[in-house]
């Protein structure tokens, strides 16, 4: 009788989400004083230490021109598209999305749903990159450690496309 109630509360405990891990990234998109201003695409993803392209978390792009025009635009994010971006048919769901204004955008992912229930423990670069049609490209690169064993926060600052890119880590 002792051992049923021991493999129950086993089973019970085993059945209870484990706590999940969470990856925000803070994305600063300054205002420029430009004449004509366009929003810029962005792309954000992981890659491994080596450089090798892991996963992608956030593509944001103008999806409402004509046939799907924005798309046109894409292999401006060059980075982005040599690692991986030309083989997506976009747009990819819970990765594709609207480009936004000036300001600063929070991007949230768990360790409990796609894309990082896969991603093995380990350090990455988390890389976001930003073109502006008529305007400039930046890309700017944090290290991450994943899911980590303490909560981490890293930033790195953009030059000019891109203001402060902040992530934390909360494992």
């Amino acid at each position: 009788m002792k051992t049923r109630h021991c493999l129950t509360l086993a089973l019970a405990l085993l059945a209870l989400p484990a706590s999940a891990a969470e990856l925000s990234v803070k994305i600063e998109q300054p205002t420029l004083p430009v004449a004509e201003y366009h929003r810029p695409y962005l792309a954000v993803w992981l890659e491994k230490t080596d450089g090798s392209a892991v996963t992608q978390l956030a593509v944001w792009y103008d999806q409402n021109k004509k046939d799907n025009a924005g798309t046109k635009w894409l292999k401006d994010l060059r980075q982005w598209w040599r690692k991986g971006g030309r083989d997506l048919a976009m747009p990819v769901d819970g990765v594709a999305g609207a480009t936004r204004a000036p300001g600063v955008h929070t991007l949230y992912w768990n360790s409990q749903k796609a894309p990082l229930n896969q991603l093995p423990a380990g350090d990455y670069q988390l890389m976001v990159e930003a073109a502006r049609e008529g305007g400039g490209r930046e890309v700017v690169r944090v290290p991450v450690s994943w899911p980590g064993k303490t909560p981490r926060q890293t930033s790195a600052q953009g030059q000019q496309e891109l203001g402060t890119i902040t992530v934390q880590v909360k494992p």
